[in-house]
């Protein structure tokens, strides 16, 4: 019976790339987040100030976020209106509407749109993580 010789380089060379990867990925990939998180804020922003009237004039500038790191590896950031601040507590009635007011899925929208962007992003930080030749 013959042994089978392998070349281990290459996997050497992978596994050296990857821990050199991984923290500039972790780094990356939390300035993606919170760039996206700005992105919806002001976005979200810009639609509450055309759809809230006269009767929500400083909603828009209840609109914030906050970002929080869940492990080394999940950053989760939480965008929306800050219920304490002025008018904030009026964040479900203008976004999910009510009896008498319809939806105006500012939120939404503002989601929507940034959403491309930031897989994008996303995909582009996996894909250098993973190029290794």
């Amino acid at each position: 019976m013959t042994s089978a010789r392998f070349d281990m380089s290459n996997v050497r060379r992978l596994e050296r790339h990857l821990a050199r990867s991984i923290p500039r990925i972790r780094r990356d990939a939390r300035a993606v987040t919170m760039r996206g998180a700005v992105n919806i804020k002001n976005n979200w922003r810009a639609n509450a100030r055309q759809t809230a009237g006269k009767h929500g004039k400083l909603y828009p500038r209840s609109i914030g976020f906050d970002i929080a790191p869940y492990g080394p590896d999940l950053t989760m950031a939480t965008i929306g209106p800050d219920k304490g601040g002025p008018q904030g507590a009026l964040g479900n009635l203008l976004e999910y509407g009510s009896v008498n007011n319809p939806p105006h899925n500012d939120g939404g929208r503002a989601l929507a749109t940034e959403m491309p962007a930031f897989l994008a992003q996303m995909e582009l930080l996996a894909a250098r993580g993973l190029a290794w030749w």
